[in-house]
């Protein structure tokens, strides 16, 4: 399973993050909400390393192995991925060739490029983006909405062990946004990964099936429950759960 235990967080020495803990089982989907600043975004980067982000103390393991040691090419060797909430552009680069290096980069994975390039169009195809994609420089001119879609498909073909996806709604209008949801879901069920989903509102949540919802304010998981928290939410705000 993927333990989070007492995660304190600091960027520019200033705690963000203030001692959260979730244990999240393989095919289980928890969706963190909270209004902008509660700490939800730096906590997913510091799970993932980025270097701006120091985690103070606690710990995040996969099946009781610790990450906060690990660089982060070998967080994602271990099963992590993050879905970002502005995937950066990185021209020169094409979604293939990128793609199929990370699955290689993987034991056990040895893609030849017609198998390889059939599997991601299949992928770019459930999420309605044109096979070009395959050849365009990684999120470079895309959309919005493609960059999330893209990170999806990412998602899929790289089949990690655990997934937090950042505000993967934003950006992606109802349509896309069935699209998305249809494809995490499938994902939880073919793959078993589990998610911690990041999102100010509760619309990403009429299409999926959370296991457990978890408000978050001050750095700081305040409120945790079922789906019925998220309804909670859309009907009085976050106010009530901030003391």
């Amino acid at each position: 399973m993927f333990e989070i235990k007492d995660i304190h967080v600091a960027a520019d020495k200033n705690e963000i993050v203030k001692g959260v803990s979730l244990t999240v089982k393989p095919g289980e989907l928890h969706a963190i909400m909270g209004p902008n600043g509660s700490g939800k975004s730096s906590l997913s980067y510091a799970i993932m390393g980025h270097p701006h982000y120091k985690v103070t103390s606690g710990s995040t393991k996969i099946n009781g192995n610790e990450l906060l040691d690990l660089p982060v090419n070998e967080r994602a060797h271990r099963g992590l991925f993050l879905g970002f909430q502005y995937p950066h552009e990185v021209p020169g680069i094409t979604f293939g060739n990128f793609l199929r290096n990370c699955a290689n980069s993987f034991e056990g994975n040895n893609f030849g490029v017609a198998d390889f390039y059939s599997l991601i169009k299949e992928k770019l195809a459930d999420l309605k983006l044109n096979e070009k994609f395959v050849g365009r420089a990684l999120n470079d001119g895309f959309s919005g909405g493609e960059k999330k879609r893209s990170e999806i498909a990412q998602l899929a073909i790289l089949k990690p062990k655990y997934a937090i996806l950042d505000e993967i709604d934003s950006g992606l209008d109802v349509d896309a946004l069935k699209l998305v949801a249809d494809e995490i879901e499938k994902i939880r069920k073919t793959n078993k990964t589990g998610f911690i989903v990041i999102t100010h509102y509760k619309r990403l949540l009429n299409y999926l099936s959370p296991d457990h919802v978890h408000v978050m304010a001050g750095g700081q998981i305040l409120k945790s429950g079922d789906k019925n928290l998220a309804e909670e939410i859309e009907t009085d705000g976050y106010e009530k759960f901030i003391k």
